[in-house]
């Protein structure tokens, strides 16, 4: 006896016929819900450019312009011309590259530290740099501000950097990552007479991209943004960073010159979206795998 056929164009009982009504709703409703953070994302930065080419009265009117009704460069003339911006630039520059390299140094060596290698008090040292991220950083302003006071750092790019370069969030992200190298390799290295200096800079730091561009962009990003301790340690204009010019030579006595602010704030935001588009296709891998264990 032999099994009935199915006429071919037909469907088996079994399957299911028609579209995917819910699954289909859910995922544009995840999509509109995507689509609407990212034009609550985008929509500062877009209002800030087009607003960076607005006239300060315009910029002031009620209710207010989405796009310039006269196009001007005089925000950015005024930006170049009444501010030392190649200075504030450079300060700038020089405090945030320091910091982001610290970071990526001494955060991987006491990562890699924490991870992989067994010394009485690690598990201690591992619950102190929690407890750390903890702490609001405006408990530890004043203590710090004190020490590079007494060591005589203050108005001094040393001191504007120092206190940075070595961030518990960056400890703990390169613990997570470095957590997840396989021993057996890491083993089979020391068998053969490696070091611990070898085996961290020839085998785990090639091995941490991701991590390690993850690190750079968050480190970078806060260092170059920072407001308040530049504000406080640095006393004289030479020693300015870019935030901290934008914001007080902007601001006169009796109003605010909303557009050369705007146009200092797009010129210090190129060097973020330079480092973001170069570091990118690391920055979502690194996100994705640190902690995943």
């Amino acid at each position: 006896m032999t099994a009935p056929t199915i006429p071919r164009g037909s469907h088996s009982p079994s399957q299911p016929t028609g579209h995917k009504g819910p699954g289909r709703r859910r995922g544009w409703l995840l999509h509109l819900g995507l689509l609407g953070g990212l034009i609550l994302v985008v929509t500062p930065f877009v209002w800030m450019i087009l607003g960076s080419f607005k006239t300060t009265a315009e910029l002031r009117r009620v209710p207010p312009t989405w796009l310039p009704e006269q196009i001007t460069l005089s925000n950015y003339q005024d930006l170049f011309e009444r501010l030392d911006f190649g200075r504030y630039f450079f300060n700038s520059a020089l405090v945030a590259t320091a910091v982001t390299v610290g970071n990526l140094v001494f955060c991987s060596m006491l990562g890699y530290a924490l991870a992989k290698l067994r010394f009485p008090g690690r598990r201690p040292l591992f619950l102190l740099v929690l407890t750390t991220l903890m702490v609001p950083g405006l408990v530890t302003f004043m203590p710090l501000f004190v020490l590079v006071a007494n060591m005589g750092l203050v108005n001094t790019h040393a001191g504007l950097a120092l206190p940075f370069v070595a961030q518990a969030f960056g400890v703990f992200l390169m613990r997570q990552f470095i957590i997840g190298i396989p021993d057996d390799l890491l083993d089979a290295a020391r068998i053969d007479g490696a070091g611990e200096h070898y085996i961290f800079w020839r085998i785990v730091i090639p091995l941490t991209g991701p991590a390690l561009a993850t690190l750079a962009i968050l480190m970078f990003l806060g260092s170059w943004n920072n407001f308040l301790w530049p504000l406080v340690v640095a006393t004289t204009e030479d020693m300015y960073t870019l935030p901290v010019a934008i914001a007080l030579f902007s601001t006169g006595q009796h109003e605010t010159n909303l557009g050369l602010l705007m146009a200092g704030s797009a010129a210090a935001l190129v060097p973020v979206l330079v480092v973001f588009v170069a570091l990118q296709r690391f920055f979502t891998q690194g996100i994705a795998m640190t902690g995943i264990k």
